[in-house]
């Protein structure tokens, strides 16, 4: 009977505090406590399975709730609209005053208000939050969600005066954040706010990451629809052009089918140029994005500059004039997107990212038209394509190799280093020269550059912070680091200064040099030499104080090698008389009396110390050096 009483209550729903009623009533009535029990055991039993049920239907409204939230994303037309319904079911599922979303903004660096609902506050709406700061900033900089009870009691975050002054005026306390991801980059983040104090459980935070998600889908579909219908009308315009210019365009588009099939049979630039002058006539140069011919000669494009732009062709001063009206004339292609022309030179460049790529100069012979220019631009366009597929190429291949370097420098004892090394064409058992770079800016040409160099050298290389970093074949250190310094200075356009050490085998040598021909690079900047290139033994006794394997008998035999093999060939004291020498502040006569011989003795053992060092051997600082290797003589001896 008593279980039946609070199954009837089960079915209609009743709250807790009616559970209480039956034994409250069996007790009034003069129940025994047999009967009192069962009833309390009946109670707690409906109880449990209230508290379940409870729990299921929620979880079936929040399921009912994403369903609804995944349909509106398959039948996505108005982003704002859906984004709008994800925090409104936000804030019903999770019961709470408030909800709110804001996105990352890429050119500010912080995170904007994007939709709310509950809000009262303009300011609040209007809030914008700096990566790191307020819960919401922390959410965003970490991609983790956060939540606190009572915000302003909470010491976890950055607190900022403007995002508290809105945070207060909207009435928030207890706020819940998680991150709108897409892969492992943070887009936004979606909150839930209370204005009470209220802490949030797990399984909140859980479903609200779910919305989360779906948000996320939402604008990344958003800008995926953006970019069709982008395409889309491309594609209708590039439909009205050959619908207006049926002939001229499929010239265009076999040219542009001989160009691809070029491509896709493995053809290069050259092949390109080939089919544009097939074409068009006249002569083609193709150049980088340095303005450096890629193929062509840029002799002949001088003939084609008006002679008020271009001066007499074939002198040095046309040719530079040349060079400046091309590289003006490329620019502005870049800007308009078009051919243009110069004289009868025709330019179409291409740039990526603002930053050109290539550049075709055509010089024709006749007069081209206009559409028939569409050829140029899409050589330029497929160019281009060749360009970066090779550029794609060798940066692939550079992070592997640059991945390779930065663990033998950071993880020498990790296992496989020595395959790794092998599968890019590196064999680390033979001798090698790490050096460092450091360059003053322009990270990617530099990064670039050293790339290029380990791949054709069969070496590696990485960008590690403000340098570069090299690990190449030789024994040889300090040419190698003269010859980089020169080669990247040159490509660059500003000194590079590059610090040498090695030679070096295996992994295990690496981070040591690493370290060394970091010294080098700083000592050499210290002394004001930017732009120059050496390894510890070049720099004399600096090298002494930054190199890890302080060879003190390398130093000593460039500062006095040869006097001390010819002391000990002929048995003379040319080593006690230059300590003597300048020990005496270089006074001959002193010299003479602390060794007790003649003046005239002491003028032919210098003289022949000039034969063996150099006639620059009292310059003072080679005579710095040679004090200093005398001193380490006599301590080592």
């Amino acid at each position: 009977m008593s279980a039946r009483v609070f199954l009837e209550m089960l079915a209609r729903e009743a709250s807790a505090v009616e559970f209480e009623g039956p034994i409250l009533a069996a007790r009034a009535g003069g129940a025994d406590a047999a009967t009192l029990a069962e009833l309390e055991e009946a109670k707690l039993a409906a109880l449990k399975v209230r508290a379940l049920l409870r729990r299921r239907a929620k979880r079936e409204a929040e399921l009912s709730a994403l369903f609804d939230t995944a349909g509106d994303l398959a039948g996505l037309r108005d982003l704002d609209a859906v984004l709008e319904a994800i925090v409104h079911r936000a804030r019903q599922l999770l019961g709470t005053d408030a909800a709110y979303m804001t996105l990352h903004d890429p050119e500010r660096g912080d995170t904007w208000m994007r939709v709310t609902d509950g809000s009262v506050s303009a300011k609040f709406r209007a809030l914008r939050l700096a990566m790191g700061a307020g819960l919401g900033g922390l959410v965003a900089q970490t991609a983790t969600p956060y939540s606190t009870a009572d915000y302003f009691a909470d010491e976890r975050f950055r607190h900022k005066l403007h995002i508290d002054d809105a945070v207060h005026e909207e009435g928030l306390v207890a706020i819940l954040g998680v991150p709108l991801k897409l892969g492992a980059r943070v887009i936004g983040v979606l909150f839930a706010a209370n204005r009470s104090v209220r802490p949030f459980t797990q399984d909140e935070v859980v479903l609200l990451g779910s919305l989360a998600a779906h948000a996320a889908v939402a604008i990344d579909n958003a800008r995926l629809l953006q970019e069709t219908r982008n395409a889309l009308e491309e594609l209708s315009e590039a439909n009205r052009q050959v619908n207006a210019h049926s002939e001229a365009v499929e010239r265009a588009a076999l040219a542009h089918d001989r160009m691809t099939g070029l491509v896709l049979r493995g053809g290069g630039v050259g092949d390109v140029a080939a089919v544009v002058t097939e074409v068009l006539g006249g002569s083609l140069v193709v150049l980088d994005d340095a303005g450096r011919p890629i193929t062509g000669d840029p002799g002949e494009l001088a003939a084609g500059v008006p002679a008020q732009e271009g001066g007499p062709a074939g002198t040095r001063q046309g040719s530079e004039t040349t060079a400046a009206m091309i590289a003006d004339a490329a620019q502005s292609s870049r800007a308009l997107g078009r051919t243009v022309k110069r004289g009868n030179l025709l330019v179409a460049s291409v740039d990526v990212g603002g930053e050109p790529l290539c550049t075709l100069v055509l010089r024709a012979d006749g007069q081209v038209a206009d559409t028939d220019q569409r050829i140029l631009e899409r050589a330029a366009l497929v160019t281009a394509l060749l360009l970066l597929f090779r550029r794609t190429v060798a940066e692939a291949e550079g992070r592997v190799r640059g991945e390779l370097l930065d663990d033998l420098i950071s993880r020498p004892a990790l296992e496989g280093l020595g395959q790794r090394a092998r599968r890019v064409g590196v064999d680390l058992d033979a001798d090698h020269v790490v050096v460092v770079v450091r360059h003053g800016g322009r990270r990617e040409r530099a990064a670039f550059w050293a790339s290029s160099q380990a791949t054709l050298n069969h070496g590696l290389a990485a960008l590690r912070g403000d340098e570069v970093v090299l690990l190449l074949p030789g024994d040889r250190p300090g040419h190698l680091a003269k010859r980089v310094a020169a080669e990247l200075s040159g490509s660059l356009g500003h000194p590079a200064t590059a610090g040498a050490s090695g030679p070096v085998r295996g992994p295990a040598e690496v981070a040591a040099a690493h370290r060394e021909a970091q010294r080098c690079a700083d000592a050499l900047l210290a002394l004001g030499r930017a732009g120059e290139g050496a390894s510890a033994t070049e720099l004399g006794f600096v090298g002494l104080l930054v190199g890890d394997g302080r060879d003190i008998e390398a130093f000593l035999g460039s500062a006095l090698g040869s006097v001390i093999d010819y002391d000990a060939r002929r048995g003379t004291a040319l080593i006690r008389t230059l300590t003597a020498y300048f020990g005496t502040g270089g006074s001959l006569s002193r010299t003479a009396e602390a060794l007790h011989i003649h003046v005239n003795t002491v003028t032919q053992r210098l003289d022949r110390v000039a034969q063996l060092l150099g006639a620059d051997w009292q310059d003072p600082e080679r005579a710095l050096e040679i004090q200093l290797a005398l001193r380490l003589h006599r301590l080592s001896h």
